[in-house]
C-alpha cells in the first residue's frame, strides 16, 4: 500500500544519502517489515508536528516500530554524536553542495545580545524580559 507524502518527508534521492547510518544502526536478525525509509519519515514527522508518537498516522509504519528506531538512531555513539546528529550533517552539506558552496560552513555567527548578557547575568541577575538590574548586595530599607 501506499502512503501519503507529508511536508516532513525526504525525497528518496536524500534518503539513499543516509541510508547506510540507518541500516548499521544494529545487527539486522531478521528481514525488515517496514521500510526504513517510511520509519525516518515518520520520525521526521513527530518531530516537525509535535505530536506524540500514538498520534502518527495509520499509514505510517507502528509507532511503536518507529519510536523503537527513534531510540536507537538518538543514542550517542563512541564520538558523541548520534546517527541522527550524523545524518543531518550529511543532509546538510549534500544541500550545500548542491548550491554550489563548501561542505562545511566556514562562519559562524553569534548572536550579540546573548555575549553581552553573559558577563551581566552572572554578576548581577540580569532579567532582560522586565529590565530589571537585581544586584545581588542591594539593600531594601
Amino acid at each position: 500500500m501506499m502512503r501519503m507524502s507529508y511536508p516532513s518527508d525526504i525525497t528518496r534521492e536524500q534518503f539513499e544519502l543516509i541510508r547506510h547510518f540507518l541500516e548499521t544502526a544494529k545487527k539486522a536478525t531478521h528481514p525488515r517489515t517496514y521500510d526504513l525509509y517510511d520509519i525516518f519519515c515518520a520520525i521526521l514527522y513527530v518531530l516537525r508536528e509535535g505530536c506524540r508518537w500514538r498520534s502518527l498516522p495509520h499509514d505510517f509504519p507502528k509507532w511503536q516500530n518507529c519510536y523503537k528506531h527513534y531510540r536507537i538512531w538518538k543514542r550517542e555513539g563512541t564520538d558523541g554524536k548520534s546517527i541522527l546528529d550524523k545524518i543531518l550533517e550529511e543532509l546538510v552539506m549534500s544541500e550545500r553542495i548542491i548550491a554550489g558552496r563548501n561542505p562545511k560552513p566556514s562562519l559562524g555567527i553569534i548572536d550579540s545580545k546573548s555575549v553581552k548578557n553573559t558577563f551581566v547575568a552572572e554578576k548581577k541577575g540580569y532579567d532582560a524580559g522586565k529590565k530589571n538590574l537585581g544586584h545581588q548586595n542591594s539593600s531594601c530599607d
